[in-house]
């Protein structure tokens, strides 16, 4: 195994419920309409995918003025306090001694480097990717690919540690090895599940031998 590419929303950060209420609070706000499967579809989607998606929904705003707002709205929540998930910082920093480490988010850059910096694990990634940064998002592998292009690693050779349906279809339609940690609130569909080599029941049982 050559490096561990970790996905942010869902893994490392329980942002998964507060970008469904931003999101959420915005498409009525601002004249769209949410529908029961808007979150399922949105996980995963680059920030102007998402964006051209609220459109859609007919939120009276261009993507660029939607992404703006909602991506303003999120910081703010940010600042107030990053919601990491449980272990994550412990399970990073243990990770990051031996294992080297990758990080291909759908977030956007500014996000990414909000929660990285006030979780103090910046230092622990050697490469970090925004979808943002790549044509197209996930469950397109583009970011995972990058991911492994900056890290200077074979995607054979990685492991990517995922929650969502499209997270896993990205890592493993970019050829890596995929570890399936379920978000309880939001778990990834059957088919998607089924691509995993792995799926842990939380991260604490992510550990080096594991990797190795």
């Amino acid at each position: 195994m050559e490096a561990c590419v970790f996905d942010l929303d869902g893994v490392l950060v329980d942002s998964e419920p507060v970008w469904e209420e931003v999101r959420r609070a915005y498409v009525a706000g601002h004249g769209g309409t949410w529908q029961s499967d808007t979150q399922t579809r949105l996980m995963g989607m680059s920030t102007g995918e998402w964006a051209a998606y609220l459109h859609e929904l007919g939120v009276q705003q261009t993507p660029d003025e939607i992404a703006r707002g909602v991506i303003d709205e999120m910081a703010a929540r940010y600042r107030d306090g990053v919601p990491l998930m449980p272990k994550a910082v412990e399970t990073v920093r243990r990770l990051s001694e031996t294992v080297t480490l990758g990080l291909a988010s759908s977030s956007p850059r500014r996000l990414i480097d909000v929660v990285l910096d006030t979780a103090g694990l910046k230092e622990c990634f050697a490469a970090t990717v925004s979808t943002e940064e790549v044509e197209r998002g996930k469950p397109a592998p583009d970011g995972y690919l990058e991911a492994a292009r900056r890290l200077g690693a074979d995607p054979r050779g990685c492991v990517a540690v995922e929650d969502s349906s499209n997270g896993l279809r990205s890592a493993y339609a970019a050829g890596m090895h995929v570890i399936a940690v379920p978000h309880p609130r939001y778990p990834p569909a059957p088919d998607a599940l089924a691509l995993a080599w792995r799926v842990l029941p939380s991260l604490d049982a992510l550990t080096p031998e594991l990797l190795r």
